[in-house]
């Protein structure tokens, strides 16, 4: 069974070493970094399973590292905000992010999210391994296809980038066209177990997923929202 390795990217000393010191406690590799424009290098040319990024930084804040590595990579990303700081969070989210979590936190918590993460991606790359072979894993709703053993989505035959949270959201809707599908469902889906987010981050999401579609078809419209009851697929 392979080690899971977590990048920590933060210019706080004591949440570096507590941080690792627990991670490692748990089994995990760690590697740290103290500002994020000596991250950035480092976790593309050698990306780590997940990596936990504070935003307020020197040289290279969070948001502006996030942003790079989105330009080469779908790493899954954690970020640290600052305490209610909301627009830290929205962003965060809307510029790709995975989850993240507020100063102080719980190392407890942050080890179960960083787990419920890593499960999510296992998920999008391994469902349906021992069939990929016949190909009868591919999803294919109207202009969509999505291949969870590869990660891959298109529409109309045009690649659409997605993070791990993003790839399952979507296939969650697109299993069941037509069929409502509540912000709790999408929750379920995305965030397994009992983690615990709130309806602004599944509508960061989606935001999200729609703002990418359009940047291959600029009439994307196929991700309807039901003000009160959640959102569906429509392969028309």
């Amino acid at each position: 069974m392979m080690t899971d390795t977590i990048a920590l990217v933060d210019d706080d000393r004591n949440i570096l070493t507590s941080v690792s010191i627990a991670l490692q406690a748990e089994g995990f590799v760690t590697r740290l970094y103290s500002d994020g424009e000596t991250a950035l290098k480092a976790l593309i040319d050698n990306p780590p399973d997940l990596a936990v990024l504070d935003i307020k930084m020197p040289r290279m804040d969070g948001l502006e590292l996030l942003r790079r590595l989105r330009e080469k990579t779908q790493l899954p990303v954690i970020f640290l905000t600052s305490k209610d700081d909301e627009l830290d969070e929205a962003l965060g989210l809307a510029m790709g992010a995975d989850d993240y979590i507020s100063k102080p936190f719980s190392q407890r918590l942050l080890i179960a999210r960083i787990r419920a993460i890593l499960r999510r991606a296992e998920h999008s790359t391994a469902t349906g391994r021992q069939e990929g072979e016949e190909g009868t894993t591919i999803l294919t709703r109207g202009r969509l296809t999505m291949d969870p053993a590869r990660h891959r989505v298109l529409w109309a035959d045009k690649p659409v980038t997605l993070t791990v949270t993003e790839f399952l959201i979507l296939e969650t809707l697109a299993q069941r066209p037509g069929i409502v599908k509540t912000r709790n469902q999408l929750m379920d889906a995305a965030y397994q177990d009992d983690i615990y987010v709130d309806d602004r981050t599944i509508d960061s999401h989606i935001k999200r997923v729609r703002r990418k579609f359009r940047q291959v078809d600029p009439d994307f419209d196929a991700i309807e929202t039901l003000y009160g009851a959640g959102y569906r697929f429509s392969d028309e």
